[in-house]
């Protein structure tokens, strides 16, 4: 969705309110499509004391797979976007404001763009989500499982010790 910023930039106190679904559906990680239904965006536009900013919150449930232990998770995220929109930068290494070219202002690829930035690098089931035992498999989250575990043949003779103090 484009929107023409002209009239916000030229007339300090306006403000348009910002209400848009943005589509995800061609997202694909992992072989699956986890944005089920389009993110819901609301927010507004405003120009005060000359300075235009943009302020919103992007509402979407995400469904996936836990990186630790391959269950199916669904969650709610709300993430704000925060701008502050010019039409032209006097330093080109500052990275605080987004230009807007011809006073318009492409919103779904912004929108594109802060969610996915903005999604945790590893997606878990819950923070002390326990994983997979590397041997045979077994969900841990759900209980110990029977394999005998694994000791590093660098310790072996430190087991030898423990051993005969019992």
């Amino acid at each position: 969705m484009l929107i023409e910023l002209k009239n916000l930039f030229e007339n300090e106190g306006t403000v348009i309110p910002l209400e848009c679904n943005v589509d995800f559906s061609d997202i694909v990680e992992h072989g699956r499509h986890p944005f089920k239904t389009p993110v819901k965006v609301s927010g507004e536009f405003k120009n005060r004391i000359g300075m235009v900013s943009l302020e919103a919150t992007a509402r979407f449930t995400y469904c996936a797979e836990c990186d630790l232990c391959a269950e199916d998770v669904e969650r709610e995220f709300a993430f704000p976007i925060k701008h502050k929109l010019v039409t032209k930068l006097n330093d080109e290494n500052n990275d605080d404001f987004l230009v807007v070219e011809n006073m318009k202002l492409d919103v779904d690829e912004l929108i594109r763009c802060d969610v996915l930035l903005s999604m945790p690098s590893k997606y878990l089931c819950k923070e002390d989500c326990k994983g997979l035992c590397s041997s045979c498999g077994a969900n841990l989250n759900l209980g110990k499982c029977s394999c005998k575990k694994e000791v590093d043949p660098r310790l072996s003779a430190l087991l030898g010790l423990m051993d005969d103090e019992e």
